[in-house]
């Protein structure tokens, strides 16, 4: 396989994380309107630290373990970093 080849594909796999993750954000919308509503804090130690123990457990490639939970460790990042954002502005 070449090197644009597979650039293509990783180009390809990019386009579809950013629809997932756009589809994801848009649920992060649903979940500021649930925590606004019963007053409750946006960062949710035990809920995170699960998300990463299933992650972690999903991973099949033992290899890519470690970078797959970091990723996912960066998306709820952001994802808490979009709620503030969002709870300041209604604010």
């Amino acid at each position: 396989m070449h090197l644009e080849d597979i650039r293509k594909e990783i180009d390809q796999v990019d386009r579809e994380l950013i629809h997932l993750l756009e589809k994801r954000m848009d649920l992060v919308k649903h979940v500021i309107a649930y925590k606004k509503e019963n007053q409750l804090p946006i960062l949710d130690s035990q809920r995170e630290q699960a998300v990463l123990d299933k992650v972690s457990l999903l991973v099949s490639n033992p290899a890519y373990q470690s970078a797959v939970v970091d990723t996912f460790s960066d998306i709820m990042k952001n994802s808490r970093h979009y709620q503030h954002q969002q709870l300041s502005q209604k604010e």
